[in-house]
């Protein structure tokens, strides 16, 4: 499916706190995808056109990203609320809830403190208590502190055809084979204008590894079927945290997809798809 075809499909759920824009596809037991920093919910379009034709598939776009508009605080806790209440706001009492990235870590967030509102839970490479953000990460998030990443971005967002060679690349295993589309999706919202831009480095300067703290313990206490679908090329999320996070769940499994990187769900999500229809059971 291509991005103009997802994105037509985008719709607006206005809430107390603010607007929530998310695209729903299909029909079915609902499933929720949270995407990760710098894209947007058109990460999950292929894995999305494959699998509605037995579920309800409503990919989320979080705020500064894709079409839902900065909120005031930028921190993963409040984005999870977000996930909250886009699933309250569309009456969803259970999900197959599904993230990636940092929107794996707002998925663990969600699960934790909402278990009640799970039927199942899948990860793909992303932030965990413990590596959140990861060591290679930290030198960008001290760069936003110190307000350095905003002027980086405004001229990608100006040219975000130069995306791939930049550092957003790195996370796509064959950045120069995602299409343009795909990279003006992504890259517009959070680097449009200089205002878009310093909301998004405030979203990674608020990274903070206490927002994590806990959640490892409520994980292990949850009751649905999980499964960690990891991609085993570099980038941060080693898969060794996927096997933490399978020791620590009773009953998760871990699926390794060999090479990929962490939004492999743009350029590989076949074992993705396989994975989510075996754990779903439809």
């Amino acid at each position: 499916m291509d991005v103009s075809t997802f994105t037509a499909n985008r719709r607006t759920l206005r809430t107390a706190a603010g607007d929530i824009a998310y695209t729903e596809w299909g029909s079915g037991p609902a499933a929720v995808f949270v995407h990760g920093l710098s894209v947007s919910g058109a990460i999950w379009r292929h894995v999305i056109e494959q699998l509605r034709d037995t579920t309800r598939c409503i990919a989320i776009d979080l705020p500064g990203h894709g079409g839902t508009p900065a909120r005031a605080d930028a921190t993963v806790t409040t984005f999870a609320q977000v996930v909250v209440d886009l699933c309250e706001g569309l009456g969803l009492d259970k999900v197959d809830l599904v993230g990636s990235d940092t929107g794996g870590a707002i998925a663990q967030l969600v699960a934790a403190r909402h278990p009640e509102l799970l039927r199942s839970f899948t990860l793909t490479n992303c932030d965990t208590e413990g590596n959140f953000p990861p060591p290679e990460f930290a030198p960008m998030v001290e760069l936003a502190r110190q307000g350095g990443i905003a002027p980086l971005l405004v001229p990608l967002g100006q040219a975000p055809l130069l995306a791939p060679g930049s550092p957003l690349g790195a996370a796509f295993e064959h950045p120069e084979k995602v299409p343009d589309d795909a990279w003006r999706e992504y890259v517009t919202p959070i680097a449009g204008d200089a205002e878009r831009a310093r909301y998004f480095e405030r979203i990674m300067a608020a990274f903070d590894p206490a927002e994590m703290a806990g959640v490892n313990d409520r994980l292990s206490r949850l009751e649905v079927p999980v499964q960690l679908v990891w991609g085993t090329g570099p980038g941060g999320f080693d898969v060794e945290w996927a096997y933490k996070l399978r020791d620590l769940i009773p009953g998760a499994r871990v699926i390794e997809l060999d090479g990929a990187k962490i939004f492999y769900m743009e350029e590989r999500p076949d074992v993705l798809i396989a994975a989510l229809r075996q754990l779903w059971g439809r």
